[in-house]
């Protein structure tokens, strides 16, 4: 009975979400957690391009919140891949996760045989495999019968994913392995360039929806020319038409200077899975919002148009810059993104939905998972400790540089400008969500700050503290002193609650390398 209910405990049953779940709506949060509370068989189609190297774009979040670029000793999310307790605990629950939701003795077997063989020669890619693939298995869940999956591939990892996408889904259901084409010249390659991406393309079922489309090839238009100089195509007015009469009195108008025209009754070629005629987005694009690994717009509408039904949901677990929301919406449909960086989903909601398409949050989308009172944190904490701890971070102006493992006493950094010539100063952050938070957790901080001498001041985040317990605590911080920058004394060590940061409050520091304004400090007593 005991074996049953441990079972039972490793798939969450759908949680009752509000009527309008389905809505357009941008999550907070860990996408495991989000995918576990959304409906089974309830998203069309599913798009993720997947963390490996998660730090390049935590880079560019923080250099262009900040105009600055990321000081080496933040690690973002680059040590995720290692075998932390969580992964462990993936690791162990897989085979019965597999065995119970989807009836999978092979995939259990596989992923037994493939654990031996990575723990000792490959660990962060057992412990990358540990992650998505649970994630892999909930997203399988999600998709309606007819649905499909697109995985954008890094090389670095894609040959092992593909193995246990056919565990997951099953072999019979792969698609197709796309190679996405692109031009994008160097001349630092030490080996021959790399110009492609692979997609892999999976569906649930036996009959999954798609809509062939169709290219133009050369040799498919003719051209019927007037004065056109065949050497300087650059800026010359062309008028595509499909019908011959219309093409031979736009001639006569002299309006154009070339005209093309197609038979409306020949579509053109069926798409292949080479695609080359989509660009990668340079470095001057219009398109780009900082992001190392954004891809364009165009990728996307042609996944949507030719995997999603016309009132189908898209889904993308790992949204980061929003490119896949932005070509849903332009495509008429519904769509549900999710990220785990406070900064990627403000970043998506301020810059691509409300600023680039004119969408109004509350009208045209919904932002979720964002506590907005200490009763919506404590039910976070509650549900995702390590997603608590990276929120308060942010929410402080932080920046999170832990993963779900022993962190020594430090969940988060703040990192002040540049003072007195003397480089990347910072705060080191703690955040505490337990009930029983007191004098221990300021001694703790305090030792960690002493042995780092490249930190001037320590900050407590706690969710929830007595009167006479914070009173003992801000004693104990007091006896730490001040530290004194650009003539301006601040506490060493400080505390706030999670109340004190939702309304507004924040640590009293020197300004720090985000967008807020400067701390109070007080004036240094002349000397």
């Amino acid at each position: 009975m005991k074996t049953q209910q441990k079972q039972d405990s490793l798939i969450s049953a759908p949680i009752s979400l509000p009527s309008e779940w389905n809505r357009n709506r941008l999550y907070y949060g860990d996408c495991l957690t989000v995918m576990k509370q959304m409906p089974h068989n309830s998203v069309d189609l599913i798009y993720l391009d997947p963390p490996f190297n998660s730090n390049r774009d935590y880079h560019a979040i923080y250099k262009d919140e900040t105009g600055r670029p990321l000081p080496e000793q933040i690690r973002a999310f680059s040590d995720m891949w290692t075998l932390d307790d969580d992964k462990e605990r993936a690791i162990k629950e897989m085979p019965d996760l597999m065995l119970k939701e989807h009836k999978n003795e092979f995939g259990a077997a596989l992923w037994e045989a493939w654990v031996n063989a990575l723990r000792d020669t490959r660990p962060s890619m057992l412990a990358y495999l540990a992650y998505m693939v649970e994630r892999l298995l909930y997203m399988r869940l999600l998709l309606r019968p007819k649905g499909v999956l697109y995985l954008h591939c890094d090389p670095t990892a894609s040959h092992y994913i593909k193995v246990f996408m056919d565990g997951v889904f099953g072999h019979g259901n792969f698609r197709n392995e796309i190679i996405w084409h692109y031009s994008k010249w160097t001349n630092a390659a030490s080996f021959f360039q790399r110009n492609h991406d692979v997609l892999l393309c999976y569906a649930r079922g036996s009959k999954p929806y798609f809509k062939k489309l169709f290219m133009m090839t050369p040799h498919k238009e003719r051209v019927v020319e007037r004065g056109w100089d065949s050497n300087s195509v650059s800026g010359v007015r062309q008028l595509l038409v499909y019908d011959r009469q219309k093409a031979s009195e736009e001639m006569k108008k002299s309006k154009y200077d070339r005209i093309v025209y197609r038979d409306e009754n020949d579509p053109g070629t069926a798409i292949p899975d080479v695609w080359t005629d989509i660009n990668y987005l340079s470095s001057n694009s219009k398109e780009r919002l900082g992001y190392a690994t954004q891809k364009p717009s165009a990728l996307l509408e042609r996944i949507i148009e030719a995997s999603c039904p016309p009132d189908g949901i898209v889904l993308d677990p790992f949204c980061g810059c929003g490119t896949t929301m932005e070509a849903a919406q332009k495509l008429g449909h519904r769509w549900i993104g999710i990220d785990i960086a406070i900064h990627a989903v403000n970043r998506v909601t301020r810059v691509r939905l409300e600023e680039r398409m004119g969408l109004e949050e509350g009208v045209d989308f919904v932002v979720d998972g964002i506590p907005s009172s200490l009763e919506s944190a404590t039910a976070l904490w509650e549900r995702d400790w390590y997603h608590f701890q990276t929120w308060a971070v942010e929410l402080a102006d932080g920046f999170v540089t832990t993963g779900r493992g022993p962190d020594g006493g430090v969940d988060g950094r703040l990192y002040f400008e540049e003072y007195d010539g003397a480089g990347h100063k910072k705060m080191i952050v703690s955040v505490k969500g337990g009930e029983k938070v007191g004098r221990p957790a300021v001694d703790g901080l305090g030792g960690v700050l002493a042995r780092d001498d490249t930190a001037d001041m320590a900050g407590l985040i706690v969710r929830k503290v007595g009167d006479d317990a914070r009173k003992n605590m801000e004693a104990t911080m007091k006896k730490y002193g001040y530290v004194t920058i650009d003539g301006l004394k601040y506490p060493k060590m400080q505390l706030l609650t999670v109340k004190e940061l939702l309304d507004g409050k924040r640590f009293d520091t020197p300004p720090v390398r985000g967008k807020r304004s400067t701390g109070q400090g007080v004036l240094k007593e002349s000397t």
